[in-house]
């Protein structure tokens, strides 16, 4: 019984951990494992942005370079930073006991971080930091608050605060329309975020996409065979249905003659 026990409670962390939140609306992302331009957008933004101080040390770079139809030179030249040769793990040279004296706590392994979060969480999350001189690291997070890890993407998204703007009125989770014109109804709020201009690199548009891709890629990360098992399981269908037929022809066989 307690192993059954201690299997349920590690089944539910996940779960668990989705719940732990600050009640932010989360953002809906789609994610498409098969775009391979979108992979490898997001394996260079995390071997860039991330994995200074978050590792994925149950990948490899060889298995990462051929899922994604990356060369292994290529691979090597541009994502790999700490000398690691091809077959090794994705592992980061920052050793946990200094994370742990500059940060509070070792930055997590992000592996499997997609499955645990949740893809519409990280991406709701990636695109919410904001400016906050009352934190150590000067940034704060709208649906992690009081995170401890710095906005390493402002360079691209740009510096974003707490600011007014109008937005859409939301009565009973329906947004609301003038029933003359059809146009928005809107009010100032001043509890939102807002990107100052020309502090970014990218557009709205372009950093949502370049977070988009980061996201598709760490789903891939947490689970690389996610693709194979749905064919797989598609194959099975068909044979169970195909299987279905005979066996139900058999049975009236058999039970023809009983009455």
């Amino acid at each position: 019984m307690k192993k059954l026990f201690a299997a349920l409670v590690i089944a539910a962390m996940p779960a668990l951990a989705l719940g732990a939140g600050s009640g932010y609306p989360l953002d809906k992302v789609d994610i498409d494992l098969a775009d391979k331009a979108a992979l490898q957008d997001g394996a260079r933004t995390f071997a860039n942005y991330c994995m200074g101080c978050h590792s994925a040390q149950y990948q490899r770079y060889e298995r990462v370079a051929d899922d994604i139809g990356v060369p292994h030179e290529i691979m090597l030249e541009n994502l790999v930073f700490t000398g690691a040769k091809i077959g090794e793990h994705m592992n980061i040279g920052m050793q946990p006991a200094d994370a742990k004296a500059w940060f509070g706590a070792a930055p997590p392994d992000l592996t499997l971080v997609a499955r645990v979060r949740g893809n519409d969480w990280l991406y709701t999350y990636l695109r919410t930091f904001y400016d906050d001189p009352s934190r150590p690291l000067g940034a704060n997070n709208k649906v992690f608050p009081n995170v401890g890890m710095p906005n390493v993407l402002v360079g691209l998204q740009g510096k974003q605060v707490i600011g007014c703007k109008q937005v859409q009125v939301v009565e009973d989770g329906k947004k609301l329309f003038d029933p003359l014109t059809g146009t928005p109804i809107t009010h100032e709020a001043c509890d939102q975020l807002t990107v100052e201009p020309k502090t970014g690199q990218l557009s709205t548009e372009e950093f949502d996409e370049k977070i988009q891709n980061l996201v598709t890629f760490l789903a891939y990360s947490a689970n690389p065979v996610k693709l194979k098992s749905q064919r797989i399981g598609t194959y099975v269908l068909l044979y169970l249905a195909f299987f279905f037929v005979f066996a139900y022809l058999l049975k009236r066989e058999y039970w023809k003659d009983v009455h």
